[in-house]
């Protein structure tokens, strides 16, 4: 086992997809690492199953607050509403600006890539993503793929649920565990 890490989650305060945020969290806990919630304004988080709310976490502290040296891996669940409403807030944007360029893992799944759009950190990069961001993506100058998994420097990238088991396969292979 790799040496125990500390991965931040980042979501808005809803409109969060669950099994975005439950499923890489339960992979990086099982394989030892923590794991830490931080959203804009620090309270609770509203999950969603697609459009149906389905349960809330608490989050651990607010994104203002946080300091990119503090965590060995950042990873941006999706769901619409979410990284939609991150791309609003200013601190999110510049933590995963600034995480990205730390050049820690940053992992971002479905909608969550509207978030490094915002942040200028996908231009020059392959990127998975829901296919509706495709645009966005080109236009910020990245390059969309519809692939399972993509791995471009530190940053892990995928489309959708039905990819979370190569989302964390990667996820913790970037944080040093065996696949």
């Amino acid at each position: 086992m790799a040496e125990a890490r500390k991965v931040a989650f980042l979501t808005a305060s809803e409109g969060v997809e669950r099994v975005e945020l439950t499923e890489p969290w339960a992979a990086v806990e099982g394989a030892g690492h923590t794991a830490e919630l931080l959203s804009p304004d620090g309270g609770t988080v509203k999950l969603f199953n697609h459009l149906d709310a389905a349960e809330e976490k608490s989050a651990d502290g607010k994104v203002a607050e946080a300091s990119v040296q503090d965590y060995d891996a950042l990873v941006l669940p999706g769901g619409v509403a979410n990284p939609d409403a991150l791309r609003m807030d200013s601190d999110a944007v510049a933590f995963v600006r600034d995480f990205v360029a730390s050049g820690k893992p940053v992992a971002a799944i479905c909608h969550a890539a509207w978030t490094l759009v915002e942040a200028d950190q996908v231009r020059g990069k392959r990127v998975a993503s829901w296919p509706s961001l495709q645009t966005d993506i080109r236009n910020a100058g990245g390059e969309w793929v519809d692939e399972e998994v993509v791995v471009d420097g530190n940053l892990i990238s995928s489309r959708n649920p039905d990819d979370l088991p190569a989302f964390n396969r990667e996820l913790l292979s970037a944080l040093g565990d065996q696949a």
